[in-house]
């Protein structure tokens, strides 16, 4: 049992940069077909030029809007076809403590991350039933295990989307449909570079610091390579996962392991 994707059809969420790109690098690697999806039409298309194959399509969508999100994705399905692989990845919220956030801001983040991920799958799934394969795989945050300092609403909303993934994994399991989640530590992307800022002028220090600091939770004592991350989508996506079903797969360097 490989990891060819060949003749599948996957969704990627937030795939015009960062880890969503690279898990669609890595799915188009493998020969799948992709939708990309996320705001900037302009952004979509640069990307899509990048990727491996031809097959491959574009649906500019803001997953803060779950509504309109789920309609987009069930009238692609119903021009393309089914979808079998759906990878839910979209920017987490803004970051500081939770006691300074909202009530707002907790909607906004359970809005775009479990409101939008359940209306996406409500669209897919009937698909994937009706193909006899579906693999649904959230990028979400080692916070999901320990709750990272300075994240609050993040670390709120990640702890959802666990149960949520473990919900789903227990009742799609007996249509062939996994459900899992990527644990992404220190990655080397625009959004960790964001939040070494924010950190580091919360704390009167700087960027290269706060990244030196980070890098001394990590065993393998580096950031992860945003491709990293993509090669584990990948794989969880291929039929060679087939009976890995309701985990987290920390990919982190060993962080989560030391901690």
């Amino acid at each position: 049992m490989g990891t060819s994707l060949a003749g599948r059809h996957a969704l990627v969420c937030g795939a015009s940069q960062g880890i969503g790109l690279a898990c669609a690098e890595a799915l188009a690697a493998e020969g799948a077909a992709l939708t990309l999806l996320s705001r900037s039409s302009a952004t979509l298309e640069t990307a899509r030029a990048g990727l491996s194959g031809d097959a491959h399509h574009c649906l500019a969508c803001d997953m803060s809007d779950w509504t309109a999100t789920g309609e987009a994705v069930a009238a692609h399905v119903a021009d393309t076809g089914p979808i079998h692989i759906l990878v839910h990845n979209s920017g987490g919220p803004k970051g500081g403590p939770l006691i300074d956030a909202t009530p707002e801001d907790l909607l906004a983040g359970l809005a775009t991350h479990v409101l939008c991920g359940q209306a996406m799958v409500k669209a897919v799934t009937p698909g994937m039933c009706e193909s006899g394969y579906g693999r649904i795989i959230n990028i979400v945050s080692t916070s999901v295990v320990t709750p990272i300092k300075g994240l609050g609403v993040s670390n709120t909303v990640r702890g959802a989307i666990n149960n949520w993934m473990r919900t789903l994994a227990g009742e799609l399991g007996p249509d062939g449909i996994t459900v899992n989640n990527i644990l992404p530590g220190f990655v080397d992307t625009d959004r960790l570079a964001a939040l070494m800022a924010s950190r580091a002028e919360r704390m009167g220090t700087t960027a290269e610091a706060v990244k030196a600091a980070w890098i001394d939770t990590v065993p393998l004592g580096r950031l992860a390579a945003p491709a990293e991350v993509g090669a584990a989508c990948a794989f969880l996506a291929s039929p060679a996962a087939s009976f890995i079903n309701g985990v987290n797969l920390p990919v982190d360097g060993g962080r989560l392991a030391s901690m």
